[in-house]
């Protein structure tokens, strides 16, 4: 069974409070974007890395890639308006492979675990839809129409991960959906079809890096 990653790192470096995209920003001696795809060479003996980068950042990775000698995958496409469109564009650069398994991960996700990676591959081999969740421990309030807020059970809810990770033909038939605004994740998008999710367990440390403390945390 073929396995592919589509790791998608259209990020404009806007709430980083710089210039450069944050997926470029340096952590533990090289860019952000580097350390996610070792995480999944190191976890998967075969994959298939298809990255998806804005247009305009092609020569600046490759020149990145130089400088650290590091291996870039062969497979680059252009980011799109929304990440519904990128990861559209990254499934384009696939094959029709009805026995494979495709996983799509937030570039700027250097810390999940070789343990989540595969516990999402396996699960999804048996023709399931995946998403590595973790628990809420923090408590959660709604806020209601009139202002007021109200506690909500913790353990009803999880915290969503990635890689969301799905057949390669179940996630292509579901990106030939026409775009929606309720679409916020892979997962969401597979849904609108009817099909049903199932959780598998993440790791703690593999939060989205998206403000300047995140950079902090070590590999």
């Amino acid at each position: 069974m073929n396995s592919y990653i589509i790791i998608v790192a259209g990020g404009k470096g806007l709430r980083m409070g710089g210039d450069i995209p944050k997926q470029f920003l340096p952590i533990s001696g090289k860019p952000i974007l580097m350390h996610t795809i070792e995480a999944f060479r190191r976890a998967m003996e075969v994959i298939e890395i298809v990255l998806v980068l804005p247009a305009a950042q092609h020569d600046y990775w490759q020149k990145l890639c130089k400088e650290y000698n590091f291996r870039s995958p062969e497979r680059i496409a252009n980011g799109g308006e929304t990440r519904f469109h990128s990861v559209r564009n990254g499934l384009n650069l696939l094959p029709d492979d009805a026995e494979a398994v495709v996983g799509i991960h937030d570039g700027v996700r250097p810390f999940v675990s070789a343990e989540t990676i595969r516990r999402c591959y396996a699960t999804a081999s048996e023709g399931k839809a995946v998403v590595p969740v973790v628990p809420v421990v923090e408590t959660v309030r709604q806020i209601l129409p009139d202002g007021s807020s109200v506690t909500r059970p913790r353990d009803e809810y999880r915290l969503v991960q990635t890689p969301q990770t799905f057949p390669l033909a179940l996630l292509k038939e579901a990106y030939r959906q026409p775009y929606s605004e309720a679409f916020t994740d892979d997962a969401s998008v597979v849904e609108a079809m009817g099909r049903e999710i199932t959780m598998v367990e993440g790791n703690r440390e593999n939060i989205k890096i998206t403000t300047p403390s995140d950079l902090t945390f070590k590999l």
